[in-house]
């Protein structure tokens, strides 16, 4: 079970790193353009700050969800790690159902149905024409992302022995 999770998570997570290495590129390019058309050609173009502004949206969330699967994200782990393994454990569990509570209202819940208000109000994005609803799925596709990976984490967490959790809580360093 924990090999299929692992690879699971393996390749969703390149997939998605690769996303965000295109989108990357695709910001610098927009920003150099920008940079480009204002200092060159005495003006702007209208587009390039807007397209920035969505693709640094879309970035930071999936980025979050990235750093999140692979377990990059902050946390402060003094105390916990004092603990005995088998809190630990309990420790941990606790944690995964908590951000799975907290992902699943704010960004699949709370970001879907921005999404769908949104949507219904045909909002549009003034320079490129794009509709916001549609920007804003990057609120409840992170959350997808977030979801699955604490689901992966907490059944690595489960079928773990306490023993064998370490800091890191990362299948690759248990013994």
């Amino acid at each position: 079970m924990l090999t299929i999770v692992s690879k699971i998570k393996q390749w969703t997570t390149q997939a998605l790193e690769v996303a965000l290495i295109l989108a990357v590129a695709i910001l610098v390019l927009d920003v150099v353009w920008g940079v480009i058309t204002r200092y060159a050609m005495g003006q702007q173009a209208n587009w390039t700050e807007e397209l920035a502004r969505f693709l640094l949206i879309w970035v930071s969330l999936l980025g979050g969800a990235v750093a999140f699967g692979t377990k990059g994200h902050l946390g402060v782990d003094y105390f916990v790690s004092k603990l005995h393994h088998d809190a630990r454990k309990g420790m941990a569990t606790i944690s995964h159902f908590i951000v799975l509570f907290f992902a699943g209202g704010i960004f699949l819940y709370g970001g879907g149905r921005v999404v769908m208000d949104t949507l219904a109000m045909e909002q549009s994005t003034p320079a490129l024409g794009w509709e916001m609803g549609h920007v804003y799925l990057a609120l409840p596709i992170s959350g997808i992302f977030m979801v699955l990976y604490t689901i992966e984490n907490l059944i690595e967490t489960l079928y773990t022995p306490a023993a064998n959790l370490h800091e890191s809580d990362s299948p690759e360093e248990w013994n």
